[in-house]
């Protein structure tokens, strides 16, 4: 059992090679999500030669082995929490399907032709939309073969398994538009002011002000497609659009992960859960949305 978890690992690792991974990050986390343990940028063999002297060591101490790929050809996009429907539709372009959980799917695609960073970024945003994917997808994942670490799992904790590959599979943003995987760019977000009545001289009269007040998350919720399963609006696409608007009224990146989980009862039981990083990372995506979009409003 333990060799056929290993050969797993090594199979996934070797599937990433295949598509131009040089090097991982390697990360240890708890079941909390607590980072235990990093190694940066380690070779294909280094990381294939750890996984015998790691696996013992993870089961016993319920320890998460997450891996990052790393190319220099190649841009990855990390396809999370998708259902087995939403796994059909992106089968064809990916090069590695993992199942994480019973009924939850994660797939990789490996884009070639993107030449800049931020292209690359946008390009990812688009296709995780498109696909219905988890638009804050790190860009790791946990290697199969091994536990899926959580709370919510215990005591029955599910192994990451392989659901298919497709080695040296690599696909062009063309190809991902053609199978009408990738959303359309975003309209522009115009910050709309508000004016407020404080006093002003000692009389105590009222004079107009402009300050600077969070959205009403309300608007992007109910402006926000549904779920998957159809039981209500998307909470992650609700989150991601309430940061443009506060981002784009002025709030810093900062000040407007520390609110969401103020407004936004998904964000507040991703933070519950220990995933930390999700106000932060749903803020960082709708930060760089803005300034693109205040790049199109400057070439206009």
């Amino acid at each position: 059992m333990v060799q056929q978890q290993l050969d797993e690992s090594l199979r996934m690792l070797d599937t990433f090679a295949s598509v131009g991974t040089t090097h991982f990050d390697l990360t240890h986390t708890d079941i909390d999500g607590e980072k235990r343990g990093f190694r940066s940028e380690q070779s294909l063999a280094q990381v294939k030669n750890s996984m015998p002297k790691l696996f013992p060591g993870a089961a016993a101490r319920q320890n998460n082995i997450i891996v990052r790929p790393l190319s220099k050809t190649v841009h990855f996009v990390q396809l999370d929490d998708l259902d087995a429907t939403g796994l059909g539709r992106v089968g064809e372009a990916a090069f590695l399907t993992l199942e994480t959980s019973p009924g939850n799917h994660q797939a990789w695609v490996a884009v070639s032709g993107l030449s800049t960073p931020e292209e690359a970024k946008d390009f990812a945003r688009r296709l995780r939309k498109g696909a219905g994917a988890d638009h804050s997808a790190s860009g790791a994942t946990r290697v199969a073969g091994t536990a899926n670490y959580k709370r919510k799992y215990e005591p029955d904790f599910p192994t990451v398994r392989i659901n298919s590959t497709a080695p040296g599979r690599t696909v062009t943003k063309e190809q991902l538009e053609a199978m009408g995987l990738v959303a359309a760019p975003e309209p522009e977000i115009t910050a709309a002011a508000f004016t407020t009545r404080t006093p002003s001289g000692r009389t105590g009269q009222q004079s107009a002000a402009r300050v600077k007040v969070w959205p009403d998350y309300a608007r992007p919720l109910a402006g926000s497609p549904p779920r998957r399963d159809g039981s209500g609006p998307d909470q992650s696409m609700a989150d991601y659009n309430w940061c443009m608007i506060a981002i784009d009224w002025g709030w810093s990146i900062e000040d407007t992960a520390r609110q969401l989980p103020e407004v936004s009862e998904k964000a507040r039981e991703r933070v519950r859960l220990k995933d930390v990083g999700y106000p932060l990372i749903t803020a960082q995506n709708a930060a760089a949305a803005v300034e693109r979009n205040a790049l199109k409003r400057g070439r206009g």
